[in-house]
């Protein structure tokens, strides 16, 4: 398999010819976000190529320390009420300058973000994968991860879903559609134009197909360097919902919406060194008795070099310490139920989906796909979590034992956390993390987790309502 290496899909000087032109008259600047979306602002073409190309744009720092809501929150030490609320820079990288179909007029660049004296936003989730991708560098490798989104699409309008209370919503579909090619048809004229409108922003489409819960389906998109892959994803998932909305359908990335499967976005991730050859696989095929179907123990897992494992190692290691990164919501834990295709146990096999992580592909093509992140994940930190507890493995020659050849929710193995609490008591115990992350970020981080666990337990929720209004 060849990774996206297309061009920018919009260069500086076609830009120019554009604006001139009257074709484009808005620029785009945004960045993501601890929630994984995309914030920033939209600039006139002629004041972003004058202005903005050399000195950047400002936004409040608090975009990096409120609730989903945009509350202003306490926990913070990069931005608060006693520090005053500045500014910090968003410097856009122009090899991310890209059309955007569905917003007319109008193009993108994905911005960084770094204080006023040039210093890097360290708790900003590219700056946070930044990290990780140098410490690849430092090795002469390079991470290509490909994200597998789903989401489930409703006839109603995001402002009917709303008003309702997000309550008896219609379903675009009303069975199960997995891939059904006429459940799948019901919803085509939406599928088509986001395929094709995300086409023409520079992404590269692979296919389209229908999932378990009613209405639900995905998109999937070429693997491509780490970054782009996370660059991409956070356009895909807003642009997504742009296009619904002006569809007058919506369409939610939630981990669990309902009591039916919910959203997940498998990860797939492999390394490469500086030649392009990959890492992760062995070079010849390995000894006879290994692999699918040999006895446990007989031999290192079939197709992975010793770098390979020792990655595959030091994910498993780091998994339940690392889970905050990948799942970081209260309503992320409700995916992790047994035989539902999210997995609960710690453990890893060969092209088995019962496990939180899965060894797929051949050759180069030879990958890991963690199937804990829901719908819900931030791109940049579930890669940064992948990465580092992969090179944690590296460093310390941490060997996966054997691969899993049964049902894993009837193992015995230890289970992914269960809830947002646990998965914040072992990232703030977690002495990998600080040495990964550093402290910044793990306050940062363990911060938004207290924030949104405070939220939840002073809300009064509909389930209490209906079971203790009149019979309690």
């Amino acid at each position: 398999m060849r990774a996206n290496d297309s061009l920018p899909p919009l260069s500086l000087d076609q830009l120019r010819i554009e604006v001139g032109a009257g074709a484009v008259d808005t620029v785009l600047v945004a960045f993501t976000d601890m929630e994984g979306r995309l914030q920033g602002k939209r600039l006139s073409a002629r004041f972003f190529l004058e202005e903005t190309l050399e000195h950047g744009t400002e936004g409040c720092n608090y975009l990096l320390a409120v609730d989903v809501d945009m509350n202003t929150v306490d926990g913070y030490a990069m931005s608060s009420w006693e520090i005053g609320y500045g500014d910090f820079v968003m410097a856009p990288d122009l090899s991310t300058l890209r059309r955007t179909p569905w917003a007319e007029g109008a193009v993108m660049v994905t911005a960084d973000l770094a204080w006023h004296d040039g210093t890097p936003v360290a708790a900003s989730p590219r700056q946070v994968l930044d990290r990780q991708r140098r410490r690849l560098a430092e090795r002469g490798w390079h991470a290509y991860s490909g994200t597998e989104l789903e989401f489930v699409v409703y006839r109603d309008s995001y402002e009917q879903a709303w008003n309702s209370a997000y309550r008896d919503l219609t379903p675009a579909n009303q069975y199960n559609v997995d891939y059904s090619v006429l459940g799948g048809a019901r919803v085509e004229p939406l599928l088509r134009r986001i395929r094709n409108e995300m086409t023409g922003a520079g992404l590269y489409v692979e296919s389209a197909k229908g999932e378990c819960n009613l209405g639900q389906h995905e998109i999937a998109f070429r693997f491509d360097e780490v970054q782009r892959t996370c660059d991409q994803h956070s356009i895909y998932k807003n642009g997504a919902k742009e296009i619904a909305a002006q569809e007058g359908v919506s369409l939610t990335f939630m981990a669990k919406p309902n009591a039916r499967e919910g959203n997940s976005c498998h990860v797939h991730l492999s390394l490469r060194d500086g030649s392009g050859a990959p890492v992760m696989a062995a070079a010849e095929d390995p000894p006879a008795g290994t692999g699918p179907g040999a006895p446990e123990g007989a031999g290192p897992p079939a197709g992975l070099s010793e770098t390979g494992r020792h990655f595959l190692g030091g994910q498993l290691a780091a998994l339940r310490e690392f889970t905050l990164m990948l799942a970081p919501n209260i309503n992320s834990y409700k995916r992790f139920v047994p035989g539902s295709f999210a997995p609960t146990a710690v453990a890893w096999g060969q092209d088995n989906r019962t496990c939180a992580l899965r060894l797929v592909g051949h050759g180069p093509s030879l990958r890991v796909e963690n199937r804990v992140p829901g719908g819900d994940v931030n791109p940049y930190l579930a890669n940064a979590a992948l990465i580092a507890a992969g090179l944690h493995g590296v460093e310390h020659g941490i060997e996966p034992g054997p691969p899993l050849t049964g049902n894993a929710y009837t193992s015995d193995l230890p289970t992914v956390p269960t809830t947002l609490r646990e998965a914040l008591e072992l990232w703030e115990g977690s002495e990998l993390a600080r040495e990964a992350f550093g402290e910044e970020v793990v306050a940062h981080y363990a911060n938004r987790a207290r924030v949104e666990l405070a939220a939840f337990d002073a809300a009064v929720t509909d389930w209490e309502l209906f079971r203790g209004f009149e019979r309690m």
